[in-house]
């Protein structure tokens, strides 16, 4: 009770609503009416209106030719300032292009952040097709490579914290032997699985370590195997070269975090 009489006398309405604004539209993906929006919020036309126009303002919303809101990509822009998560941005994206090129396959690098595992690079694989996850989805932490290997790698205390604040996706079950799954990554280092959410994709994936034994994100290929060249890496190469850059990104990030201590 205490706690709620804190939160209320600290209470900021027009940055609540403002907030409630850039929650919704991140859940929309075709944009919604100021009708729509005061409907959603239990809000008043006139203090949407108002609300909405400083964030067009502000360039955190943009108005679309229908007369519908949508968010642009100034939230994201500014998430990739905070410079621990632009530094692993930065390192990654260069490596995980040499890989997406001597493997065929495209990658993609996730984190957990305040309850969502969140997408934040990836690279196509070369060539006319390739199977990509877009930079800023949500996915799941109990049925994805990703999830099981920031989970298998975090510490016991930590691991508690991430399945608590998780907010679970749509259709995500956790597997009833998630324990000993994830034991077996702890053992071999990687996962390496059947995609629970796509047809004959195997996902490959590898902690990204820090210092201090401490993980930072998952490194993750959804192997789909080429079947119009012979030349195209198989399964278990491209597996070992997703290894190897999960321990080539684990390096710079420790050594670099290292260089911050001295």
């Amino acid at each position: 009770m205490a706690d709620d009489d804190q939160n209320e006398k600290y209470r900021a309405p027009a940055l609540d609503k403002g907030l409630d604004i850039l929650e919704l539209l991140s859940e929309t993906q075709e944009g919604l009416s100021q009708g729509e929006i005061s409907k959603a919020l239990n809000r008043t036309p006139n203090e949407i209106y108002r609300m909405l126009e400083r964030l067009v303002r502000r360039d955190y919303v943009v108005r679309t030719a229908n007369d519908s809101y949508e968010l642009t990509l100034k939230l994201f822009a500014l998430a990739h300032r905070h410079p621990p998560m632009h530094r692993l941005i930065s390192r990654a994206t260069p490596m995980m292009r040499r890989f997406a090129r001597a493997s065929g396959q495209a990658a993609h690098l996730v984190v957990f952040d305040r309850g969502n595992v969140v997408v934040i690079a990836q690279v196509d694989a070369p060539g006319y097709w390739s199977l990509a996850i877009k930079v800023g989805s949500h996915i799941g932490l109990m049925n994805t490579g990703s999830g099981h290997v920031l989970l298998a790698f975090a510490r016991d205390e930590e691991r508690r914290l991430m399945i608590e604040e998780h907010e679970r996706m749509p259709h995500e079950q956790a597997p009833d032997d998630l324990d000993q799954i994830l034991e077996l990554v702890r053992q071999r280092g990687y996962e390496a699985r059947a995609s629970q959410q796509i047809s004959a994709v195997q996902n490959l994936s590898v902690p990204v370590m820090g210092s201090e034994g401490r993980v930072l994100a998952a490194l993750t290929c959804p192997f789909v195997e080429r079947i119009d060249s012979a030349a195209a890496p198989k399964r278990d190469d491209v597996l070992a070269l997703v290894i190897e850059l999960g321990q080539d990104l684990s390096r710079t990030m420790t050594a670099l975090e290292a260089s911050d201590r001295t």
